[in-house]
């Protein structure tokens, strides 16, 4: 039969909350600048594809797009 355990089986080992800040503002760096990357793109393509302004212009609009937006999430 199973043996009845009143108490935690194993505690574990200390959380280290340090660790655990670094690791979740990494998260919401990535999913800010992700998210930044997927919208830039789009756009760029959108500008690229459904109007007469060509490559190089989609290119200099997502560049400025990712300034732009890199400077407002910092």
């Amino acid at each position: 039969m199973a043996e009845q355990n009143t108490g935690p089986v194993e505690t574990g080992a200390e959380m280290d909350y340090s660790e655990h800040e670094k690791t979740y503002n990494m998260f919401l760096s990535l999913a800010k600048y992700g998210t930044l990357a997927c919208i830039v793109i789009l756009i760029a393509m959108a500008v690229g594809f459904f109007t007469a302004a060509g490559f190089i212009t989609a290119t200099l609009v997502a560049i400025i797009l990712f300034a732009i937006g890199f400077y407002l999430l910092k």
